[in-house]
């Protein structure tokens, strides 16, 4: 199969473009720059849509880029970086005489009511409550494409973990410190997920073609997981202390209210209809995954 990645070049891209050509597919990424197995999205928009059986888009600038402050010009650049390069897949399937039998687009989870008790399924409502919730609504709807030919899988991705980037890559000196622990009170749930299953959820989407709609990207146990979960394993997988709380002001200081939500604040999220797909996760518990991480 011969498989087109908006944001390939990306921390999930890179490992899900290992993933596909191990099983013996082409990969070609759509990116900013030129490169080798690359076009530019300005390419894209010219020329239209190379020859493919498969279509994902992981682009999206990073929400919680700790050197941007969250004002109006980046709310702006988070949106259009997700939006404007699902609209141009979207067109650019639309268009192709041949279009892609699959198309897979990567949103989030922020789609769901932030809740301490509430469990949410791939068939809960959500979408129209705060700034993350409307932008998941706005980008899952720029990814619809017309007809039956190309069948289109969305996957609510969690916080993604992983070696080379991800939410590991900002955590992880603190705690090798023993500076780590819990945000806030720790209490609010930890949907999270290994890059190698984020990455397989992809693959498997796109090579079954049964697989349809909406599919969470969290590991099974992330619906009990909650964020002084994730502090104890993290610092019990590094061998340090992890009781060192940041108080909630100081993440509102640094990201901003609106977008402190992130970490304040979170979702007890199922994977069901994943699970009912006959995906099999490789990291279905946060020990296992941190392990394979950090060691």
């Amino acid at each position: 199969m011969r498989v087109l990645i908006g944001g390939g070049t990306g921390f999930v891209g890179r490992a899900l473009t290992q993933l596909l050509r191990s099983r013996g597919h082409e990969v070609t990424a759509v990116s900013r720059h030129p490169g080798k197995d690359r076009i530019t999205w300005d390419e894209l928009s010219r020329s239209g849509l190379p020859p493919c059986e498969g279509a994902v888009n992981l682009a999206g600038e990073n929400v919680l880029n700790p050197f941007r402050t969250w004002n109006e010009s980046f709310r702006q650049d988070v949106i259009d970086s997700r939006v404007e390069t699902t609209e141009a897949l979207a067109k650019a399937i639309t268009e192709s005489e041949r279009p892609p039998r699959s198309w897979v687009l990567i949103t989030g989870v922020g789609y769901y009511r932030p809740s301490h008790t509430t469990q949410y399924t791939e068939e809960s409502p959500g979408g129209d409550f705060d700034f993350f919730s409307r932008l998941v609504t706005r980008w899952e709807a720029a990814a619809r494409v017309p007809g039956k030919a190309t069948r289109q899988v969305v996957v609510r991705s969690g916080v993604v973990l992983g070696r080379d980037g991800g939410a590991i890559a900002q955590m992880l000196w603190p705690f090798r410190l023993g500076l780590g622990g819990p945000i806030a009170s720790g209490c609010q749930p930890f949907p999270w997920i290994h890059v190698a299953d984020l990455a397989g959820i992809i693959a498997h989407a796109l090579e079954h073609e049964g697989v349809t709609g909406i599919l969470n990207g969290v590991a099974p146990s992330a619906v009990t997981t909650s964020n002084g979960d994730f502090a104890h394993a993290m610092g019990s997988a590094l061998r340090r202390p992890a009781f060192l709380p940041l108080p909630g002001f100081v993440v509102s200081a640094v990201f901003g209210s609106e977008r402190s939500v992130m970490l304040l604040e979170g979702q007890r999220v199922v994977p069901k209809r994943t699970l009912e797909s006959n995906y099999r996760f490789a990291f279905p518990d946060l020990p296992s995954a941190l392990q394979d991480i950090l060691t």
